[in-house]
């Protein structure tokens, strides 16, 4: 992906909007028994990172942004598996959740859905690059990088057994991207679902015609819904606070307001620039508290590609 290449909508990206994306472990706190999450604690391009362990094997869920990020995350595993086997896997391909996997070769077992190994062969190296074009802490971050390749790829869900503890693999189906993947723990009623779910932001949708045009928000939307369904006991999303099911029926309200006021003005045959315009200053109205506000301009034009004929 050349610098003329650069998506739309990635324009906030840039060192002097965007603090260092470290991962801050002294912030780790137990959500559940041998269950802990580091937060992102509101630093852009920081994923919410899980650490779990079983009586034989511990696993982490999202990598954070580079290697010292993701060599801080491991050191935070092995000492809490002391001898244990170690299995990392995360929810999508995209930098600041699975650049960093690379760190635990030789380390840990990398463990990702089909779907999610396809996107990180065939788009991970246009995102590396575009990733760097940002510069500054964020190109810091990537320098030394590879596109990380899965140890072991797997079909429909994945069942890994930790000792005690059984953790669900489920791809989702194409959503926020073709691989999504969640990761419940149904001991302890926790579900991990990367970015198909943010608190206190606008969704994200990386709709960058015609580079990538794998998000769905009529897909999401449908995958939320299964999600909601479930309703897990505590809900750790990709960026933003840890909550309740509340999280996934936030974000559900959030898609179907979104794809009902695109659509309204399309069947009103709108420009797709006179939409952007209306649905934005809307929903910021409705919504003036939230963050990443650059992503409702590409939410609004994924859905005039998907509004029915």
């Amino acid at each position: 992906m050349t610098d003329e290449q650069v998506p739309e909508g990635t324009a906030d990206l840039t060192p002097d909007r965007i603090p260092d994306p470290a991962v801050r472990i002294s912030g780790a706190r137990d959500i559940a028994h041998d269950l802990l999450v580091i937060p992102n604690q509101g630093v852009a391009l920081v994923p919410n990172i899980g650490v779990m362990g079983g009586t034989r094997a511990v696993l982490v869920v999202e990598t954070g942004m580079g290697t010292a990020n993701a060599e801080q995350v491991l050191g935070v595993a092995t000492e809490l598996a002391r001898g244990r086997r170690v299995y990392v896997t995360t929810t999508h391909f995209h930098p600041e959740h699975a650049f960093g996997a690379h760190v635990f070769a030789g380390e840990a077992t990398y463990l990702v859905n089909r779907a999610q190994a396809d996107d990180l062969r065939a788009k991970g190296p246009g995102y590396l690059e575009m990733f760097r074009g940002f510069g500054g802490s964020i190109a810091r971050r990537l320098d030394g990088v590879r596109v990380p390749t899965p140890d072991v790829v797997y079909d429909g869900g994945y069942d890994l057994d930790l000792g005690g503890r059984t953790v669900r693999l489920r791809p989702t189906g194409r959503g926020h991207t073709k691989g999504d993947q969640v990761v419940e723990v149904p001991d302890a009623g926790v579900l991990f679902t990367g970015d198909l779910a943010e608190t206190g932001q606008f969704a994200i949708f990386p709709w960058f015609p015609p580079h990538d045009t794998d998000v769905s928000g009529v897909r999401w939307l449908d995958v939320i819904d299964r999600l909601a369904a479930g309703r897990p006991r505590v809900v750790v999303p990709g960026h933003g606070e840890i909550g309740g099911p509340r999280v996934l029926t936030d974000v559900r309200d959030y898609l179907r307001e979104l794809r009902d006021e695109t659509w309204r003005r399309r069947d009103a045959a709108m420009g797709e620039a006179e939409i952007v315009a209306e649905v934005r200053a809307l929903l910021v109205e409705r919504h003036p508290e939230w963050g990443g506000r650059e992503w409702i301009e590409p939410g609004v034009g994924c859905l005039c590609a998907e509004h029915p004929a």
